[in-house]
């Protein structure tokens, strides 16, 4: 059995998208939104979709506070602030797992070009706002609301996940790995998510010119990308 998660922005197209391929691939998803009333209609959009999911919501504070895993998929301008109001509930030992990607679009500007972010990107942005023990985890930026949100769509693609310690990152996958179709790829250290995040630009564009929903897959990777980690000493 899966552990239980958060969506923090659930009801945005990414969050919702992922609540229900993970809902339906048997992971419990805690709804966030910053309104409770939207929480629980996002809910009921869920269980229409997947009937047999195991979903709840609330409020963001109070469904951050839920899981030890909280993903957080809020646009770019939206993401300090949610951070700031999180900052109370978040403690240490949790995963904050961050989808943002800064695109100019968050400032009116094109959706095809990227904000600078003093700290590199705005994962290592997230990771300077969260509280003391809390650590960030990179990924989802290369997977497209659209065919996620599709549950008729065979996905086929890899998410690239970047984060300074590899038990985290295998934690992540072992949940983004049960929908079926996705692969998670370690890409190093969480620096590397100013180049990931860079890539949902990239997409865009590409979709615009191609006129569809195009993904990353990596070629020439092992078979098993996740061995179990070797204990210390």
């Amino acid at each position: 059995m899966s552990e239980p998660i958060t969506i923090v922005g659930a009801s945005g197209a990414l969050g919702f998208a992922l609540a229900v391929r993970l809902g339906r691939a048997g992971v419990p998803v805690m709804l966030g939104s910053r309104d409770a009333e939207r929480a629980a209609e996002t809910e009921r959009r869920a269980l229409e979709l997947v009937p047999g999911g195991q979903f709840s919501s609330a409020e963001n504070a109070e469904a951050a506070a839920a899981n030890e895993l909280v993903f957080l998929s809020v646009p770019f301008r939206n993401q300090s602030e949610t951070l700031t109001n999180l900052k109370g509930v978040l403690r240490e030992g949790q995963l904050v797992v961050d989808a943002t990607v800064p695109l100019a679009a968050a400032v009116s500007g094109k959706a095809t070009r990227m904000l600078g972010v003093w700290q590199g990107s705005a994962a290592q942005q997230a990771q300077e706002m969260v509280p003391a023990g809390v650590r960030v985890v990179s990924a989802l930026h290369t997977v497209g609301a659209p065919t996620l949100g599709d549950l008729d769509h065979e996905l086929d693609e890899d998410v690239l996940v970047a984060g300074d310690k590899r038990a985290d990152k295998q934690r992540v996958a072992a949940v983004i790995d049960r929908i079926e179709g996705l692969r998670c790829v370690d890409v190093g250290r969480l620096e590397m998510a100013r180049i990931c995040e860079s890539l949902t630009a990239l997409l865009i564009s590409t979709n615009v010119r191609h006129k569809t929903h195009a993904g990353i897959k990596i070629t020439g990777l092992p078979a098993d990308l996740w061995p179990p980690l070797k204990p210390k000493g």
